[in-house]
């Protein structure tokens, strides 16, 4: 019987600590057409699903949360009740889409049955359909959602960007020791090891210090952070990869990096068109960080970390922008986020359940003033995929929102396309299509920044 880990069941927590909020997580697939009929989809979805052990089981909890929650079959599964047809208003474009993907995920999701739903959207546009499928955070983050629902893919993933993260290459904590029959090697060899982990541990400490400061140091007073109603909003904004990897290469920073620039531009321009003045300390981001290994792709949990850089809205100049970002999420990784965030997630499974559940959900339940925004990058297959032997034209994800944040944006790169994917609070984020564009202009000024900067070294050289 597989229990939940202690960061699964947080998700849960939250979600119960809060009644306006709902902690499913998304992903719109839009494919080409002509669409199946509705009864060709339900019988590929149903073999498929068959093959996924979470599309099957529920979660059965104890009294008083005596115990972890457990994942166990559901006795009276059937998938007809997970499985929904909707169709599009008239004229079926982005504006009725976005609108009917962000009524679909503020509702929860049932605890009483397995925790997803999938549903076939007929009506879009230029002759496409699309299936939306909603799962509990739970369940599985970002890369173990991609990597789950490929397996409805005629391609069953196809090779996924997620192999490039930082996680998936790295090793465990720790030096090897090769075996040796000298003992002086041996001893050598647990010396060096034993120096290692001690290191990897201090390390791992001070992140997680800092991060505990970062989160008792309240943002300024602003429109991003606060009290949310049940309602929300839902927009993409879409970029072209090879756009973000000219800026990247140029500037000699990360992808995201640029995704975070292009982020922080557009958010400084909402506070700004809203007649708020940004500040030093008025964004500060949780920005999650995986800590998968490829040996665990197929593993369906959570496996993540965080770091909580301040993004420099307050900076005008987008070029400046990007070069702070890079400065402060290397000073994030460097300090020790990323392992401190882990270290805290190990520590909570020494813990008896019932202790961490109560106090997760205890501060839950406090005003949460630190941080306002959180920005998630997902990576997704490599190649074009195909779904009923229909292409998958685009891939948009959708974040959910909690803790007092009015936004979340989520990022997947998918082939050529990156998006961005943004949920919001219905009443206090009004704007949220002025976010999805201004992030696409940042993208397009970065890049016409980088051209720039190429031409003026070209003129030099010559």
């Amino acid at each position: 019987m597989e229990h939940l880990t202690p960061l699964d069941a947080t998700f849960l927590e939250v979600e119960d600590a809060d009644p306006h909020v709902s902690l499913a997580i998304g992903g719109v697939s839009i494919m080409e057409g002509p669409a199946p009929s509705y009864q060709e989809f339900v019988a590929s979805f149903a073999d498929r699903a068959s093959s996924i052990p979470r599309c099957r089981q529920m979660l059965r909890t104890h009294p008083l949360d005596l115990g972890s929650p457990e994942w166990v079959e559901d006795p009276h599964f059937d998938i007809s009740r997970h499985l929904h047809r909707l169709a599009l208003p008239h004229p079926g474009g982005d504006a009725e889409l976005f609108e009917m993907v962000a009524t679909v995920m503020e509702r929860r999701l049932d605890r009483e049955r397995p925790l997803w739903d999938c549903f076939f959207i007929e009506g879009l546009t230029d002759d496409r359909w699309a299936v939306l499928t909603k799962l509990h955070h739970c369940i599985a983050d970002g890369i173990a959602t991609t990597q789950m629902l490929a397996k409805f893919s005629d391609d069953d993933g196809g090779g996924s960007y997620a192999t490039d993260i930082r996680a998936a290459q790295q090793r465990r904590f720790g030096l090897p020791i090769k075996f040796s029959l000298n003992p002086v090697s041996v001893v050598s060899g647990l010396v060096r090891s034993a120096f290692g982990v001690a290191v990897a541990a201090e390390h791992a400490a001070l992140g997680a210090a800092e991060l505990t400061a970062s989160l008792l140091n309240p943002a300024p007073e602003s429109s991003l952070h606060g009290p949310v109603t049940t309602l929300r909003r839902y927009h993409a904004a879409r970029v072209r990869l090879a756009d973000l990897n000219e800026v990247a290469k140029a500037f000699d920073v990360t992808l995201n990096d640029v995704a975070l620039a292009a982020i922080t531009d557009s958010y400084r321009r909402v506070l700004l068109n809203r007649g708020e003045q940004p500040g030093h300390s008025s964004l500060r981001t949780l920005v999650p960080v995986s800590v998968r290994g490829t040996n665990h792709f197929n593993k369906t949990d959570n496996r993540v970390s965080a770091m909580l850089p301040l993004l420099p809205v307050d900076e005008p100049d987008p070029v400046k922008q990007l070069r702070l970002v890079h400065s402060r999420l290397v000073t994030a990784k460097g300090s020790g986020q990323r392992q401190g965030g882990s270290a805290l997630a190990a520590a909570a499974k020494s813990v008896p359940f019932a202790f961490s559940a109560w106090g997760v959900r205890l501060l839950s339940r406090l005003p949460q003033k630190a941080v306002v925004a959180v920005a998630t990058n997902v990576p997704g297959p490599r190649r074009q995929q195909h779904l009923m032997g229909r292409r998958v034209l685009e891939m948009l994800p959708i974040p959910p929102i909690a803790l007092q944040l009015r936004t979340g944006v989520a990022m997947v790169s998918y082939a050529d396309s990156f998006v961005f994917g943004i949920t919001a609070d219905y009443e206090t984020a009004p704007d949220i299509q002025a976010l999805a564009t201004g992030i696409e202009q940042g993208v397009a000024r970065l890049v016409g920044a980088s051209r720039a900067r190429r031409g003026s070294k070209g003129r030099s050289a010559g």
